[in-house]
C-alpha cells in the first residue's frame, strides 16, 4: 500500500518507559479546536510531565522558561485550559483531566406540594427525561 512505509525507519518511534500518552480525543472530540498556541503548548507540556494520575509540580518560572511565555501569557494559557476542564490548578499542583464527558448535574426531582409521585414519573426523571 501506497505511503505505509516509514520515511526514516531507523527512526521509528518506540513507547518509551516513563508513563506519557497523548489522547486521540483531543482531536477527534474537538478539544483543541479554538486553543491558542500557548495553552496547547503548556497542554502538551503538561501532558508530558505528568505522573499517572495526571499531576504535575512543575513551578510557575519553570514552565515559563521551558515555553518561552510571559508570566501572563502563562496565566492566559492556564485560564483557557481551565476554562475548556483540560486541567485543574490549585498552586502549586496541575492536573491534566480526563477527557471523558462528564454527567451534568441532575435536576432535582420537583416537589409536589404534598401529591403523590407516580413511579413511572420517577423512573422518568432518573433517566433523564421531564416529569
Amino acid at each position: 500500500m501506497r505511503g505505509r512505509n516509514p520515511i526514516v525507519p531507523h527512526r521509528l518511534r518506540s513507547i518509551p518507559p516513563q508513563f506519557s500518552w497523548i489522547d486521540h480525543r483531543l482531536v477527534r472530540e474537538g478539544h483543541i479546536q479554538g486553543r491558542s498556541a500557548p495553552s496547547l503548548a503548556l497542554y502538551l507540556l503538561l501532558v508530558t510531565v505528568a505522573d499517572a494520575e495526571g499531576l504535575s509540580w512543575y513551578s510557575e518560572a519553570a514552565l515559563c522558561r521551558l515555553l518561552s511565555l510571559s508570566g501572563s501569557n502563562l496565566q492566559s494559557a492556564r485560564a483557557e485550559l481551565l476554562q475548556a476542564e483540560l486541567i485543574a490548578y490549585c498552586k502549586p499542583v496541575y492536573q491534566v483531566l480526563d477527557l471523558s464527558p462528564v454527567p451534568a448535574p441532575r435536576a432535582p426531582m420537583p416537589r409536589h406540594s404534598g401529591e403523590a409521585v407516580s413511579v413511572g414519573a420517577i423512573l422518568q426523571h432518573m433517566m433523564g427525561g421531564a416529569v
